[in-house]
């Protein structure tokens, strides 16, 4: 993995006489799963949201795919997809209307909207359920809905934050297998998580944050080493020696 595709430069954002992000820089490779993990308040919110072309940098610059932020980011959210926390789903609707939906918003004509949301609950094992309405999904569902809805239009870069949270270990275990898929398939994917043992499975690199600077960076593997032996160290060891053990809300 030497090509990257996504590079951030010295990047700041503050709210009033807060300082959010302040200076953080790194590069994500292409087919590459990213961890960015931090406590509550860190910044990775923040960041992800400047990534995503939400927010405008104070200073600062993200490339992604060769496009900057601050002149193309038009370009940049059509190599984007975005699986947000909160679910992103018209409930009334079934889950293909769903998919054909937002389809249709990334600029998919009928047929390929059509033939993406096929493959992609498929994928996700809802291919039985289709025509169902979403509100009467389980929570592990509506997660496996919301991962297929950020699929739609084959991005480049996903967002994934916090994508198994209050699921069923049936359906962790199902989304795990679909990012490993994409992945291996050449998608490049920043992660977010608060699950350490997630990030330590899946990511190839993680990113720690805290008071909005990245304090550090590298393979869980490495990481863990930093300390002790990463046969007995856990990622939540480094996680709580770099961040603190105090109470964020």
């Amino acid at each position: 993995m030497s090509e990257a595709f996504v590079t951030v430069e010295n990047l700041h954002k503050s709210f009033n006489d807060h300082k959010a992000v302040n200076g953080v820089t790194f590069s994500i490779y292409k087919g590459e799963i990213f961890g960015l993990l931090g406590p509550n308040g860190a910044g990775k919110t923040t960041t992800i949201r400047i990534l995503s072309t939400i927010l405008d940098p104070d200073r600062g610059d993200v490339s992604v795919g060769g496009h900057s932020i601050r002149h193309e980011d038009d370009a940049i959210r059509s190599l984007i997809g975005v699986c947000p926390q909160e679910l992103a789903l018209y409930p009334d609707l079934s889950a293909m209307d769903n998919l054909l939906f937002f389809g249709r918003m990334v600029g998919l004509n009928g047929r390929e909207a059509r033939s993406q949301a096929v493959a992609n609950l498929e994928a996700m094992g809802l291919m039985d359920r289709a025509k169902g309405k979403v509100d009467k999904f389980s929570g592990g569902m509506k997660r496996r809905i919301n991962l297929a809805i950020a699929l739609m239009g084959h991005p480049e870069l996903l967002f994934l934050d916090e994508p198994t949270v209050g699921i069923d270990p049936q359906s962790r275990n199902m989304i795990y297998e679909t990012i490993d898929g994409l992945r291996d398939g050449g998608m490049t994917i920043l992660y977010t998580t608060h699950y350490m043992e997630e990030a330590d499975r899946l990511c190839d690199r993680v990113a720690i944050m805290d008071g909005g600077r990245i304090v550090a960076l590298d393979t869980p593997h490495e990481l863990k080493s930093r300390i002790g032996s990463p046969e007995q160290v856990t990622l939540e060891d480094v996680f709580l020696k770099l961040t603190g053990r105090g109470l964020r809300d």
